[in-house]
């Protein structure tokens, strides 16, 4: 079992690789010039320790007499001056280290590590920015797990601030390994939504290549993109400035139904109209034998092999791979899923 992570020593080794060596070159340069100077009375050992005394400014005296040497002491304040100028400097770097969280920050990331790791049927937001964290947000507000990738750090932080047990990766999530890392070969769905749509086109065909049973929805500003982002495997695609267009017009001409929508996502108990799939084990039921009666939910419709069933009776058979469409709260979210084996 490793004691200390890999990630550590080897950011240890980056840090410190050049002082140390330097530490040792000053070393080795002290004991063979005392050697040179001093003579053959004495030996290596005592060559090294004169220089290691030197250097360590311990002060116990010239263990070699190189007073009488012309050059012995100039070389003796050229190895004392060379050395300490190397230590301070080494215990200036160790100090940076620690202050700076390397060490942490190598520690953060195994944690995070882990933590992605156990995620099942969790999304991954891709591209925390100002779409991105109201996506975060309404994933939050309806207790879904998460993980979020992006490029600017600043981003992170600024989430971070208001949600600090957000499991992240700092990257770019084109790269097939950011997208593994977040757990695409588990997850339910991912965001393809940076402000760039030329990466986005990318992560939604990494992530379609990765994991074809992955939803994949994706942002798009440029109207050329939308086809090339659908034909990589995008499941949807989403215009901002087409749906923002939508809302103007809806708040124009249908203000109440758009005045619901807005206090429905507003409301404390985070109410939502949520899709729940019927899963393949589940064997056929009358609608009214699941007692889907409850002040936590009301089922809308059931989308039935194709087909729209709205505001469903009692004796609709609900099959494996039927979707109902709940208005409901997560609790009662959570419910319905029960109720059918999910």
């Amino acid at each position: 079992m490793r004691l200390i992570p890999r990630e550590i020593i080897r950011s240890f080794y980056d840090s410190f690789a050049g002082p140390l060596a330097a530490l040792l070159l000053a070393h080795a340069v002290g004991t063979i010039g005392y050697r040179l100077l001093g003579g053959a009375q004495y030996s290596l050992s005592d060559c090294l320790y004169m220089t290691f005394i030197t250097i360590a400014t311990i002060g116990y005296g010239e263990i070699i007499d190189v007073s009488h040497i012309t050059g012995g002491r100039a070389f003796t304040m050229f190895i004392g001056a060379t050395g300490i100028g190397i230590v301070y400097y080494t215990l200036a770097k160790m100090t940076m280290f620690l202050v700076a969280g390397e060490v942490n920050d190598v520690l953060r990331r195994r944690k995070m590590a882990k933590r992605l790791d156990i995620l099942r049927g969790h999304y991954i937001v891709c591209g925390i920015g100002r779409v991105g964290s109201n996506v975060a947000q309404e994933l939050v507000a309806t207790n879904r797990q998460f993980a979020v990738i992006d490029t600017n750090q600043a981003h992170i932080d600024a989430y971070r601030d208001r949600h600090s047990d957000l499991m992240y990766l700092h990257g770019d999530a084109a790269e097939d390994e950011l997208l593994v890392q977040a757990g695409v070969h588990n997850a339910a769905g991912v965001f393809a939504v940076t402000g760039d749509d030329a990466k986005n086109l990318v992560i939604t065909l990494s992530a379609k290549q990765l994991n074809p049973a992955a939803r994949v929805v994706a942002r798009c500003h440029e109207v050329n993109y939308i086809d090339k982002i659908r034909k990589v495997g995008a499941d949807d695609i989403v215009s901002p400035d087409f749906t923002g267009g939508m809302r103007i017009a809806s708040t124009m001409i249908r203000p109440h139904v758009v005045s619901f929508l807005d206090e429905m996502l507003r409301s404390d108990n985070h109410l939502r109209v949520e899709e729940i799939t019927v899963p393949k084990q589940f064997k056929p039921v009358n609608l009214g034998d699941l007692g889907l009666k409850s002040r936590d939910f009301v089922l809308m419709a059931v989308r039935a092999a194709g087909k729209w069933v709205f505001n469903p009776q009692d004796d609709l058979s609900i099959e494996a791979g039927h979707s109902l469409i709940v208005m409901t709260t997560p609790a009662g979210r959570t419910d319905i899923e029960k109720r059918l084996g999910i």
